[in-house]
């Protein structure tokens, strides 16, 4: 069974927030590395519009930023949304049964799908259906912006820790 994990970068009072900081270059490395191993990403509407940054080539982009759009592009992605009517290449737009089609991407056999965006998260958290958290601790203080946690604040086993940019913590958690 393929496993789905909710990670996002936060900031230590618990919002995420991409304009409040940027990762440094190498936590972007780590990112890469990361979605290149990924089986999947499930997106929220807003996260999915944020990281559609990503489908098209800026001519300014260093090689770094080069590798991550074309790890993000080759990477199937399905967004869960009621208002979008389309979504880009390699994209498959979820406006029902969003449940149902979890369950099913689950099924398969092996590999980690991602799910990015607080709210899709929270409306997973209830039927279970997320099996780790990933919280990337930055250290700064926003004093408000999106919760981690959005919805349904599950009790949760710290399984693991580790440092993997200059500050910033992963702190991996399942339900407990």
């Amino acid at each position: 069974m393929a496993k789905l994990v909710y990670g996002l970068n936060q900031s230590l009072d618990g919002y995420v927030d991409h304009l409040a900081f940027k990762p440094s270059l190498a936590l972007f490395r780590h990112f890469i590395g990361h979605v290149r191993g990924l089986t999947g990403i499930v997106y929220g509407r807003r996260m999915y519009e944020v990281m559609r940054y990503w489908g098209e080539d800026q001519a300014d982009w260093a090689a770094d930023e080069q590798d991550f759009a074309a790890a993000w592009r080759s990477r199937p992605k399905w967004v869960v949304s009621r208002s979008l009517k389309s979504v880009g290449p390699n994209a498959t737009l979820v406006a029902d049964d969003i449940e149902g089609v979890i369950r099913g991407l689950k099924a398969q056999p092996g590999g980690e799908i991602s799910v990015a965006g607080p709210d899709l998260a929270g409306s997973l958290t209830n039927p279970g259906l997320i099996d780790e958290y990933h919280l990337y601790l930055h250290p700064v203080v926003t004093g408000g912006g999106k919760p981690f946690f959005s919805g349904p604040r599950p009790p949760l086993r710290l399984v693991s820790s580790d440092l993997v940019a200059e500050g910033v913590i992963r702190l991996r958690y399942v339900p407990a």
